[in-house]
C-alpha cells in the first residue's frame, strides 16, 4: 500500500506531516488527509518542535539526523520534510507497520 504522505524525489523521499505539539508522548497518530499526523512533546517555541520532529523522523526512518531536512512549514503545523537518500519502500513499510497496515 502506498502512503499519500510520501513522495519520491531525486534527493530522497519527501514526507508530509501534520504536527501536534505539546503532546503527552512522541508518537505517530495516523493519517490525516494526505499527511502523517505526528504528536510531539516539544512546544512550538524557538524551533523546539521542529528539532524534536527532526529527531523523531530520523529515528523512525533509521536515518542520521543530518539526512532529515525541513523543506517547508517552519512555523506551521503542516510540514514537508526531505529524507535525503531515504528509500521509499523501506520508509513506507516502517510507517505501514506503525499504522497497523
Amino acid at each position: 500500500m502506498s502512503l499519500p504522505c510520501l513522495r519520491p524525489t531525486d534527493a530522497g523521499v519527501e514526507i508530509f506531516l501534520y504536527v501536534q505539539p505539546r503532546a503527552s508522548r512522541n508518537r505517530v497518530v495516523g493519517l490525516q488527509g494526505g499527511e502523517l499526523k505526528v504528536a510531539l512533546t516539544a512546544p512550538p517555541v524557538d524551533g523546539a518542535a521542529n528539532k524534536a520532529c527532526c529527531a523523531f523522523l530520523a529515528k523512525l526512518c533509521n536515518l542520521p539526523r543530518s539526512s532529515v531536512k525541513l523543506v517547508s512549514g517552519d512555523s506551521s503545523r503542516h510540514k514537508r520534510w526531505l529524507l535525503e537518500s531515504g528509500d521509499l519502500q523501506d520508509i513506507g513499510q516502517r510507517l505501514n507497520l506503525l499504522l497497523g497496515g
